[in-house]
């Protein structure tokens, strides 16, 4: 249900009205609150490093190297492309 909910409000072309019901019928309004804020948080933390060009430090990329291949998230489009 949450990753439903993330996935719609990420998706610049989903409603994420459904998965919002869905989400505040099971967890109460407070949990979608918590869960739209983190969405939010994560998101705008995450373009704004992008936006001024912060590079993932060394420590970190070798700690995700495993889980970045899983998810190729090294062949995504970066601000230097």
């Amino acid at each position: 249900m949450l990753i439903a909910f993330v996935e719609a409000v990420i998706d610049g072309d989903a409603d994420p009205t459904s998965a919002r019901r869905a989400l505040r019928h099971a967890l109460g309004d407070a949990a979608l609150v918590d869960a739209a804020a983190t969405v939010a948080s994560f998101n705008a933390v995450v373009k704004v490093a992008d936006g001024t060009g912060i590079p993932l430090e060394p420590w970190k990329a070798e700690r995700t190297a495993d889980i970045r291949a899983a998810l190729a998230i090294d062949d995504l489009r970066s601000h230097d492309t």
